[in-house]
């Protein structure tokens, strides 16, 4: 088991060196000046280099890539262009929103597609399995910000059970909180629990062929415990490889929705960096939203291993 976790660790440092590489390259290579859009197009050119060089945009390129990885390695992520407040502060301020957000829209997924999955998968040909898979292929033609804005019109404006958008702080309380990110995350889960469910059915119907299930059923195992005793761990391989990437996803992909609900998450913080030109907060962001989805599939490789040790011998 080390040596599989020492391997699956040099993949990692060597993919996050190889995504930090990119990050900053291409963000180098960006038309524009972010001290020219800081002081605006009237600004004379003797402020605007003045500002250059206090940004510290007038060094080498391979300088300042140096300064950029040593100093998130030290928990320094420098200094916004157009907040003039620590990059990291920034960061975590809107990841109390979205990681949260991200995790409960995860967990509606979960409980919604391996439910739908393994209903449909038992009930295989049969009315019920039809119904679930065409209201899958419904969810995933619908897009997130659609549907969010129906979620907006039922809940909010007709039945009035819920804030229309904002959020009010988690220093109002826990309740207040969850409330006002349930509909994002339900518009945001409704998508990803219809491939899940797709999935979970497919995986389950390929395990449910087995010679071992057979077996089972014919020393009088029921098919209720069948399934959850002997098929569903088998069948969760590729059911947590999509749960990693779609986690990973959510955590990047949440720009839509919490642009529809007016929520101060990353993913709007992203955007309002892209358009006042702060790269070191759009670097920084970008840089973190990748180490998380690298270290979300580091987390699903961990967990093969332990559901399936063949998939560690193999390695070995």
């Amino acid at each position: 088991m080390s040596l599989f976790l020492f391997k699956r660790l040099i993949t990692l440092i060597a993919t996050l060196v190889g995504t930090s590489l990119v990050v900053f390259l291409v963000l180098e290579i960006l038309p524009g000046n972010a001290a020219q859009i800081i002081m605006g197009p009237d600004a004379s050119p003797e402020a605007v280099t003045a500002l250059s060089q206090k940004l510290g945009l007038d060094r080498p390129a391979p300088t300042r890539y140096w300064e950029w990885v040593t100093g998130m390695l030290r928990g320094d992520l420098g200094l916004s262009y157009a907040y003039s407040t620590p990059v990291g502060e920034l960061v975590l301020e809107r990841l109390t929103l979205t990681v949260p957000l991200a995790l409960m829209a995860m967990a509606l997924t979960t409980v919604l597609a391996l439910a739908a999955g393994i209903y449909a998968a038992s009930r295989h040909n049969k009315l019920g399995d039809v119904g679930i898979m065409g209201l899958t292929q419904v969810g995933i033609a619908i897009p997130n910000f659609w549907f969010a804005i129906l979620l907006i019109l039922l809940f909010s404006v007709q039945l009035k059970w819920f804030a229309a958008g904002g959020f009010p702080g988690w220093e109002e309380g826990l309740l207040p909180g969850l409330r006002a990110l349930m509909l994002p995350a339900l518009s945001l889960a409704v998508v990803q629990s219809a491939i899940l469910a797709r999935i979970t059915r497919s995986s389950v119907l390929e395990v449910l062929r087995e010679d071992f299930v057979r077996t089972a059923r014919a020393k009088g195992v029921s098919q209720r415990a069948t399934l959850w005793g002997h098929v569903l761990r088998n069948a969760l391989i590729p059911v947590i490889t999509i749960m990693g990437l779609q986690f990973a996803e959510l955590l990047a992909g949440t720009i839509v929705v919490e642009s529809v609900f007016y929520l101060p998450g990353l993913g709007r913080l992203i955007f309002q960096s892209i358009a006042n030109r702060d790269l070191i907060v759009v670097r920084n962001c970008v840089m973190l939203l990748a180490a998380m989805v690298v270290i979300v599939n580091f987390v699903v490789d961990v967990l093969y291993a332990v559901i399936d040790p063949r998939v560690k011998a193999s390695d070995i």
